[in-house]
């Protein structure tokens, strides 16, 4: 299994952090990995992007050119990275700032209200592990558990409360695309 996701946001989207995750949950249940970031000149607002590459057999390039998935949190990430995503990939879409339509009939979609979500359950910063948990759910790239382990290591100690927040956004997510696959 070769899985090749692109994420992709503006700057304090959790675009950069939803690739670690991945990352490490990919080492934490013996995969190999690679994580690549990829942002503009501002830290928060400005475009950021990484790729992330999920593999059981070793990684030959680490560079996400072909991505399998892309995540999308914004519409200018959707605008430049939908033509990427080879075809029979899958497209999942934050449509809480996503106005348009993907344009492709040859791509899976799934279009999530993140920010909604994330809102109702009482913090938006946690928007990206919604859909990282509908990706989780539709792949089967890694499990939940592996996520929410690897949040220890991503967020600063300062920030371990909110890990028990980040698990209700990733099961949200992962129950979505039950939902969608029904």
């Amino acid at each position: 299994m070769l899985q090749e996701i692109l994420i992709a946001g503006f700057g304090g989207q959790g675009v950069l952090s939803t690739g670690q995750l991945l990352a490490y949950a990919g080492m934490l249940e013996n995969k190999q990995v690679a994580w690549i970031p990829s942002y503009g000149p501002e830290m928060r607002g400005g475009t950021a992007n990484c790729g992330v590459t999920i593999s059981d057999e070793p990684i030959s390039s680490p560079l996400v050119t072909e991505p399998t998935t892309l995540i999308v949190m914004n519409r200018p990430s959707l605008e430049k990275f939908e033509p990427a995503v080879v075809p029979g990939g899958l497209i999942l879409i934050n449509a809480s700032l996503v106005d348009r339509q993907v344009k492709r009939n040859d791509v899976q979609v799934m279009e999530i209200h993140a920010n909604q979500i994330a809102e109702e359950l009482g913090n938006v910063k946690v928007a990206n592990n919604v859909i990282l948990g509908a990706l989780i759910e539709l792949t089967g790239i890694v499990s939940v558990e592996s996520v929410v382990e690897s949040l220890k290591k991503v967020l600063p100690a300062r920030r371990h409360n909110m890990i028990p927040v980040n698990r209700q956004a990733l099961e949200k997510g992962a129950q979505l695309a039950r939902e969608m696959k029904k």
